[in-house]
C-alpha cells in the first residue's frame, strides 16, 4: 500500500506514472484508432453527421452510474477488509494482556508470544494463496511440522491457542472465568480470517464485469465517431484523456476488491502483521 499525504495535490505521482504505463498499450493503439478515423471520415470519405453525439450523452448517463456502483462495491470490500484486519490487531494485544495478567509461567507465556504473531502471518500468507512460513517463528520441531503439513494453517494454530488455553484451565492455572474471557479472543481468530475468506475467494460475478468492461470499450470506440464531425483531429486529444480516465477507474476497483494481495492499493498486512507481533512480544516480554 502507497503510504502519501493527503493534503498533497500533486497529480502526476508514481501510482499515476504506474497506471499510465500500464494502460500505454493502449493509449497508443486507441490513438491510432482515432486518428485512422479521422483521416478516413474527414479526408477520404468526407462524411458529416454530427448528431450522433446525443447518443453517446445517453451512453455516458449509464456508464457513469455503473462505474460509481462498481467503484463503490470495490471500495467497500476494501474498507471492510481494513475494519477486520484492525479487529485483529485489537484481540492480539488483548489476548497477549490477558495471558500477561492471568499467568507468570515462562512457557506459557513464551507460547502464546510465539503463536499469537504466528497466526496473524499464517492468515495473511493463506489469503495470499501463499505456502511461505518463514516469518513464523516456532522452536519447537514437530509444532514446526505440523503446521507446514497442514491445509489450512490459520486453523492449525487456532487450535493450537485453544488446546493451551484449555490445558491451563484444566492444570488450575486460569479460573473458569478466566477461561472464558481469554475464549473470546480466541474465537475471534476464526471470525476475522472466515470473513476475509469470504471477501478473497467470492469476486465481483464475473457476469457484472464483463459487461462493464465491454460497456467501457464499446463507448470508448465509438466516441470518436461522436466527436469527430465536430472536433476534426481535435477529436485525438479529447477522447484519450476520457479513455485513460475510465481505464483508471476500473483499474483501481479489480485492485481493491481483493485488498489482502500485494497490489499497490491492497492493505498493508506486512506492515500489520510485523505491528502485531511487536505489540505482542513487548507484552510478553
Amino acid at each position: 500500500m502507497i503510504k502519501y499525504n493527503p493534503k498533497n495535490w500533486l497529480v502526476f505521482n508514481f501510482y499515476s506514472r504506474f497506471v499510465f504505463r500500464r494502460l500505454l498499450p493502449m493509449l497508443i493503439g486507441m490513438t491510432a484508432f482515432t486518428v485512422a478515423l479521422e483521416y478516413t471520415v474527414l479526408d477520404l470519405m468526407k462524411l458529416h453527421y454530427p448528431g450522433i453525439l446525443s447518443f453517446h450523452s445517453i451512453l455516458g448517463i449509464f456508464l457513469g452510474l455503473f462505474l460509481v456502483l462498481r467503484t463503490n462495491t470495490a471500495y467497500d470490500r476494501w474498507w471492510e477488509g481494513r475494519k477486520l484486519w484492525g479487529q485483529l490487531v485489537n484481540n492480539t494485544r488483548n489476548l497477549a494482556i490477558k495471558v500477561n495478567t492471568y499467568t507468570e509461567d515462562k512457557e506459557t507465556r513464551a507460547f502464546f508470544r510465539e503463536m499469537i504473531p504466528n497466526i496473524t502471518m499464517a492468515i495473511k500468507e493463506h489469503l495470499r494463496d501463499s505456502r511461505i512460513i518463514g516469518e513464523m517463528e516456532i522452536t519447537d520441531d514437530k509444532t514446526r511440522e505440523d503446521i507446514i503439513a497442514s491445509d489450512h494453517r490459520p486453523n492449525y494454530i487456532a487450535n493450537l491457542l485453544y488446546k493451551k488455553a484449555r490445558e491451563m484451565k484444566q492444570n488450575g492455572d486460569i479460573s473458569e472465568l478466566e477461561y472464558h474471557a481469554m475464549d473470546k479472543e480466541l474465537k475471534s481468530f476464526s471470525d476475522i480470517y472466515g470473513a476475509c475468506e469470504r471477501i478473497h475467494s467470492t469476486p465481483i460475478p464475473y457476469s457484472y464485469s464483463m459487461f462493464i468492461k465491454k460497456f467501457v470499450f464499446f463507448y470508448i470506440f465509438t466516441l470518436p465517431f461522436g466527436l469527430v464531425w465536430q472536433f476534426g483531429y481535435w477529436t485525438t486529444l479529447i477522447v484519450l484523456p476520457v479513455f485513460y480516465f475510465l481505464l483508471s477507474l476500473e483499474l483501481i476497483a479489480e485492485e481493491i476488491e481483493d485488498p489482502f494481495g500485494t497490489d499497490i492499493n491492497d492493505l498493508p498486512l506486512d506492515g500489520l502483521t510485523n505491528k502485531m507481533k511487536a505489540n505482542v512480544e513487548e507484552i510478553l516480554k
